[in-house]
């Protein structure tokens, strides 16, 4: 059993798998570490996750998040303990013309980077992915290492790891308020009303964080959008590496050795869904045309089984980035949120980065300066110059 830790006392509230990422990055470092959560560790949307590993994005800051945890998802084992079940399958983004002059300038962004990607004209995409149609897009990029781990083995490994080093996890607690004294934060108090003291508080609570943040003065903005993800037999011997494809409007990975899945964002972004009480299930309209766009691009699938699916809340911010660091006007209070359903990738080297901003002031891991919470409050929103344009709706942004 390792030693009680000594060091600062942090309080991280939600234990999907960026909290529990940030719990174990603390742990590491030597923090005294609780973590709370209003269900189970995994309990929430991080199960839910589509859990692409891909690096491909078109804001550099949050690719070379990405690209910093690639090294966790590979070697796993050494770096964190257990197993994350990632299974490497190659990745490509599919464009046509209205996007292939800015998937030129983000792939030599990404190069820049030092992230291993090339670009691909359509018969040399042909060559790779035998099972993809190609007729109609211009141009692609192509990842060789990336692909999909699990996110339930991904965070309960994190949340072990913690755990072997000392810290603490309480489920089924909700926190109802946060501590503060002469306007910082110095703790939370849970629904049973007890108050539990520490330095510093990180809220990592997916679409409950502007709940937990609103008491204080500050709120970044959160609406919660329903996505869905279904699963459909694959023929036997039928091979394809995860695709994200701007053209049809969809996202699909291999799942094991038999089936796809598949995701198309929010069919109804407008509505705003209570993350407490949804509809899990699949719509029906959802299935079939999940189908039809998976189809479409893989013309084999097109009798495809379905097999199984369900749906999970996006936690969207302002401009579908992730708030990350220092909450303004609260010492003592921090913030990684608002990921807007793409922060499984990027969730190990946001602990870590996380955890230097807590326990040393400045992140070395990776620059967190572009998500802090300023640019919510001061509408200087993230609006990469060379930003996909979608065929349909995806759902979010790359």
């Amino acid at each position: 059993m390792a030693e009680k830790q000594s060091g600062p006392r942090v309080i991280v509230v939600g234990a999907g798998v960026v909290g529990c990422s940030i719990a174990f990055h603390l742990a590491q470092m030597g923090a005294n570490v609780s973590v709370f959560d209003k269900g189970e560790v995994c309990g929430g949307m991080s199960a839910r996750s589509g859990a692409l590993v891909r690096m491909h994005y078109t804001f550099a800051p949050e690719a070379d998040l990405a690209w910093k945890s690639l090294k966790y998802f590979e070697q796993w084992d050494r770096l964190v303990g257990g197993s994350c079940g990632f299974v490497r399958t190659g990745f490509v983004v599919l464009v046509g013309e209205q996007n292939a002059e800015r998937l030129r300038r983000n792939v030599a962004i990404l190069k820049s980077l030092g992230i291993e990607t090339d670009l691909a004209e359509p018969g040399q995409l042909r060559t790779r992915e035998q099972e993809v149609r190609v007729d109609d897009i211009v141009l692609a990029a192509c990842e060789p290492r990336s692909g999909y781990a699990d996110p339930v083995a991904t965070t309960e490994s994190f949340a072990e790891a913690a755990r072997a080093r000392e810290a603490e996890f309480t489920c089924n607690m909700p926190i109802a308020a946060l501590a503060t004294q002469d306007g910082r934060c110095t703790g939370v108090t849970d629904a049973s009303g007890k108050t539990h003291h520490s330095d510093f508080v990180c809220v990592a609570a997916g679409p409950w964080t502007d709940s937990l943040l609103a008491p204080v003065g500050v709120q970044i903005g959160i609406k919660t959008e329903r996505a869905q993800i279904a699963y459909f037999k694959r023929p036997a011997g039928l091979r394809h590496s995860v695709i994200i494809d701007t053209v049809g409007g969809c996202y699909l990975r291999p799942h094991g050795d038999d089936l796809t899945l598949v995701g198309l964002g929010a069919l109804s972004p407008d509505e705003q869904p209570n993350p407490d009480m949804f509809q899990e299930a699949n719509d029906a309209q959802f299935v079939e045309e999940a189908l039809r766009r998976l189809s479409a691009r893989i013309p084999r699938m097109k009798q495809a089984e379905y097999v199984r699916g369900h749906a999970g809340i996006y936690d969207m911010t302002p401009d579908s980035r992730p708030v990350l660091g220092v909450v303004p006007g609260v010492p003592g209070l921090y913030v990684a949120a608002g990921f807007s359903g793409t922060g499984f990738k990027t969730s190990p080297a946001v602990g870590a980065a996380m955890t230097e901003l807590i326990l040393t002031a400045k992140s070395i891991t990776a620059d967190l300066s572009p998500f802090a919470f300023e640019r919510i409050q001061q509408e200087h929103l993230i609006r990469p110059a060379d930003e996909y344009t979608m065929g349909t709706d995806f759902g979010h942004t790359l």
